[in-house]
């Protein structure tokens, strides 16, 4: 009987840079028919954050937006996205739900600089993202952005309608301190430590350091703060972490289906740090790299189906 598990290539944070997307896209053997990248046989799927920092942010939109409502790739939010639309949405008393102060701006003024002679076009874009699902569940793989737990996704296939992430339901979970709102936030940005307040931790630089990315696949007992460390831009020493603060989670087990993401801006190694488990971000602001995991249905991930294009 012939094999009929639909084929995916799961491709990393694209942040506007349409002309590598172009380039990984026919690297991968899709063709633009009518306007349309599109695979005879396979499908691509999008991670995330493919809106900001780039040169061609507005391109790589119409890209993604066209395959995904032609039905030739998939695409979930990822924090960028998600805090796009929080930045446009007024809450009960009319501060923005994304508060409009510098470090907000700062991420999404070449977005909006792409769009300033035509904001409706903009606001359309803003309509189809919400559109978007928050994660994805493809048969035998998984897709988020940043994390993935099975009880967290459930909390959320309860809440979260299928068709829209609708300005009224937004409000709801970030005005009134609604449990969705963490949930959603470990979602697109990961797990990250604190640290307590009487505990001064410095990196090998000597910069003090009050938080960082966890990886979520490994228990963290027995870890030091180097080791429980994913995707962080500085190393942390090899201390042992006190039992007393040690951090809780539930980590992924290496028996559950693959789980594909993206976020941790990897610039050379680790982007499969467990069989089931790839992050195809490479890091296309600082790297100049754009990365694509190829699937052919196997259950143990391998680096050789890592295909990526550089500037």
């Amino acid at each position: 009987m012939k094999d009929t598990t639909p084929l995916y290539d799961i491709i990393g944070d694209v942040h506007g840079h349409a002309e590598l997307l172009k380039k990984l896209l026919s690297k991968l053997n899709y063709e633009q028919i009518d306007g349309i990248w599109q695979h005879k046989k396979r499908m691509a799927v999008f991670v995330g954050d493919f809106i900001n920092r780039g040169p061609e942010i507005r391109e790589t939109l119409e890209i993604i937006r066209g395959m995904v409502e032609a039905g030739t790739a998939h695409a979930i939010l990822g924090n960028h996205e998600y805090a796009a639309i929080l930045y446009h949405i007024k809450d009960s008393g009319g501060t923005y739900l994304g508060r409009h102060i510098s470090g907000n701006r700062n991420q999404i003024i070449k977005t909006l600089g792409q769009f300033k002679n035509d904001k409706e076009l903009w606001k359309d874009h803003l309509r189809w993202l919400r559109t978007l699902p928050l994660f994805l569940e493809l048969g035998e793989i998984r897709v988020a952005h940043a994390y993935w737990n099975d009880a967290e996704i459930g909390y959320l296939k309860e809440i979260l309608p299928q068709d829209k992430l609708r300005k009224r339901l937004l409000r709801e979970i970030h005005e009134n301190g609604h449990p969705a709102a963490e949930v959603i936030y470990r979602l697109l940005k990961g797990l990250e430590y604190r640290t307590p307040a009487d505990l001064i931790l410095k990196d090998t630089r000597g910069m003090a350091r009050r938080t960082f990315r966890m990886n979520w696949w490994e228990s963290p007992a027995g870890k030091t703060f180097r080791s429980l460390s994913f995707g962080n831009k500085f190393v942390l020493p090899d201390y042992s972490i006190p039992q007393e603060i040690m951090p809780r989670f539930e980590p992924y087990p290496e028996d559950q289906p693959p789980v594909f993401f993206g976020h941790y801006c990897l610039s050379g190694c680790c982007a499969i740090p467990q069989s089931n488990l790839c992050c195809v971000d490479s890091c296309v602001a600082t790297t100049g790299k754009l990365t694509a995991y190829r699937w052919k249905g196997e259950k143990k991930l391998t680096e050789e189906h890592l295909i990526s294009v550089q500037d």
